[in-house]
C-alpha cells in the first residue's frame, strides 16, 4: 500500500484534489474532519480541550463551538501549542489505524491523508510520497473570502500565518497546480494517479 499526504496551503485547492483522487479509486481521509470528530462531546480529546480552554468555547448544548476556540488561540503561539499537543497525536493515531485497516483490505491501495499542515508538524515523514496543491497568493485570498466568508483582511491575517506554499514545495514529491481551469487540474490530477498506480503496485 502507498500512503500518500496532500496538502496545500488556505484555498489552495487540495480538497478537490483529494475528492478527484477519490473518483479514481483511492482512499481519502480529511484530516480536518478526523479532527472535527474527536472534538465531539465525550471523546477524550473533547474533555482535554474543556478542561485546558474553559466553559467559554462550549454552546448550551455542551459542544465545543469551533470558531469560539479559534479566537482564544488565534494570537496565542503558546495557546495554540496547547491545543495542537491535545489534538494533533489523537489525529495521526486514527490516521494510522485507518491505513492498517486499508492495507489489511487494499494491500495495493493509494492511501492518502489529506491534512493543512502536513508539512509544518513534521507528519509528512509518515507518508511515501507528498503532494502539494498550489495557486497564487491572490487565488488563495478570493477564494477563501469566497468560499468562508472573510474579509480580505482576515484572508491576509490567516495565509501569513502559514508556510508559505513556495516553501512547502521543498518537501513536496508532486505538486498539483490548480490555479486554472478545473479540467485543467483534473488531467493533472490523471497523470498523477497514473505515477501513484504504478507506485503503488
Amino acid at each position: 500500500m502507498l500512503r500518500v499526504g496532500l496538502t496545500g496551503g488556505l484555498a489552495s485547492g487540495k480538497s478537490f484534489v483529494g475528492e478527484a483522487l477519490a473518483a479514481l479509486g483511492c482512499h481519502l481521509l480529511k484530516a480536518d474532519e478526523l479532527g472535527h470528530q474527536l472534538l465531539l462531546p465525550g471523546t477524550a480529546v473533547y474533555k482535554r480541550v474543556v478542561d485546558a480552554f474553559g466553559p467559554s468555547i462550549l454552546d448550551p448544548e455542551g459542544r465545543i463551538v469551533r470558531r469560539a476556540l479559534a479566537s482564544l488561540v488565534f494570537d496565542q503561539p503558546e495557546k495554540l501549542a496547547l491545543l495542537n499537543s491535545i489534538v494533533h497525536p489523537a489525529v495521526i493515531q486514527e490516521e494510522e489505524k485507518w491505513m492498517q485497516q486499508i492495507l489489511a483490505s487494499d494491500p495495493y491501495g493509494i492511501a492518502i491523508v489529506e491534512a493543512a499542515i502536513l508539512i509544518e508538524t513534521g507528519s509528512y515523514n509518515r507518508f511515501d510520497r507528498i503532494v502539494l496543491a498550489v495557486c497564487s497568493d491572490e487565488q488563495q485570498i478570493v477564494r477563501a473570502m469566497k468560499r468562508d466568508g472573510l474579509t480580505r483582511q482576515e484572508a491576509l491575517v490567516r495565509l501569513s500565518r502559514q508556510m508559505p506554499l513556495a516553501e512547502k514545495r521543498k518537501f513536496a514529491d508532486f505538486i498539483i497546480d490548480t490555479s486554472g481551469e478545473k479540467e485543467q487540474t483534473l488531467v493533472q490530477v490523471r497523470r498523477l494517479h497514473e505515477q501513484l498506480r504504478r507506485l503503488a503496485s
